[in-house]
């Protein structure tokens, strides 16, 4: 990959919606992530690689960063069944239909879904405790998205 491609993927990830983006040839492999809180670029070259990158203009900084297994954080997480848009409550002006703290029982309706026009309510599949909501009201979800950290209740 030549300087202009490296730019010209730079700038579509710079103004797309994805937050990671991972690339890896025989050449080069480059990770890029929009969330990271700052640092330099990670690209690392391969053993045989013939050409050198010099520099980017207008490249956005990014930096690969990985949790330490004493910092692994407990609970599980419940994920997103389908790709569409999260909603915390069943209007703007409701309140959220969980918040952090919260004792839900297990059928208890923790968000919206909606994919297609439809609003699809993801109900709890066990008792638990919500621990930490890990996406914003109105933020577009994949599917496997985790979108809550919670405690199993006995």
């Amino acid at each position: 990959m030549d300087l202009r491609e490296l730019k010209k993927l730079l700038e579509a990830f710079d103004k797309s919606k994805t937050n990671i983006l991972e690339l890896e040839t025989e050449e080069f492999r480059i990770y890029l992530d929009k969330t990271a809180p700052s640092a330099a670029a990670t690209v690392a070259p391969q053993a045989s690689a013939p050409q050198q990158i010099t520099s980017v203009e207008n490249a956005p900084v990014v930096q690969k960063v990985e949790a330490k297994p004493e910092c692994e954080v407990e609970g599980d997480l419940i994920t997103s069944p389908m790709v569409g848009t999260f909603y915390q409550a069943p209007s703007p002006d409701s309140p959220p239909y969980v918040k952090v703290g919260d004792k839900v029982k297990k059928g208890q309706t923790l968000c919206i879904i909606e994919a297609m026009k439809i609003m699809n309510e993801l109900e709890a599949e066990f008792d638990c405790e919500i621990l930490e909501v890990l996406v914003e009201d109105g933020q577009p979800v994949e599917f496997d998205t985790p979108l809550f950290r919670v405690k199993r209740l006995s």
